[in-house]
């Protein structure tokens, strides 16, 4: 089973990702976590680049196959074996964030996005995708409390992440396996919620592989 998580930056989701992954693990399923872009050798690599806020000569086109060569690259490697092997993958980030973030915050055509997702993937989809939703302004504030710097993907503007944010929702209406939670809330609630959505769909697979004793 493979459950992916998708919000803007600062939305909280990779806090989510791992609450899942231990309450996963305390009822005795086997989990693999794994972030994009990442998560393999070529993927850091690629990782770095697109990080990288010193490459302002970046085009879209190339952040969209940058992504996507990293994608590719976990699929194969990493994802498609561990669900042959019945265990539950959870991935902070998938092919959503590229239509989101390149298709609709970029402004590249979403069906070209769309064809190259799926090549990418080898036609690989979520069994369900969790959208942390939160407000823009509510980033804003986030990543000034952080303290931290912002990296290249971090440091687009307002109207940029108003687009992405457009996006999330508009994908999250069409796809049924979207859930959408309210990611301005205290991170127990957050969990709660996420695990009574989940909880369902993991007791009801038969070939999930739990941890012995």
């Amino acid at each position: 089973m493979l459950i992916t998580f998708e919000g803007l930056d600062y939305s909280g989701k990779s806090t989510q990702v791992q609450r899942l992954a231990n309450r996963l693990m305390r009822e005795g399923y086997q989990v693999l976590v794994v972030r994009e872009p990442g998560g393999t050798p070529i993927g850091e690599g690629i990782r770095s680049l697109l990080l990288d806020k010193t490459l302002t000569a970046m085009t879209e086109r190339a952040e969209l196959f940058l992504f996507s060569a990293s994608r590719a690259q976990l699929v194969e490697e990493v994802i498609r074996p561990a669900l042959e092997r019945g265990m539950v993958v959870l991935c902070d980030r998938f092919f959503d964030s590229t239509t989101a973030y390149q298709g609709w915050g970029r402004g590249l055509p979403t069906d070209a996005v769309e064809t190259v997702n799926d090549l990418a993937t080898g036609g690989l989809k979520p069994t369900l995708t969790i959208l942390v939703d939160v407000p823009v302004e509510v980033l804003e504030v986030r990543a000034r409390a952080s303290g931290l710097g912002r990296d290249r993907m971090e440091s687009n503007g307002r109207s940029f992440y108003d687009r992405v944010r457009s996006g999330y929702r508009e994908l999250a209406h069409k796809e049924s396996r979207f859930v959408v939670v309210d990611g301005n809330r205290s991170e127990a609630d957050i969990e709660r919620e996420i695990w009574e959505r989940v909880r369902p769909r993991v007791e009801a697979s038969k070939t999930l592989v739990r941890n012995e004793g």
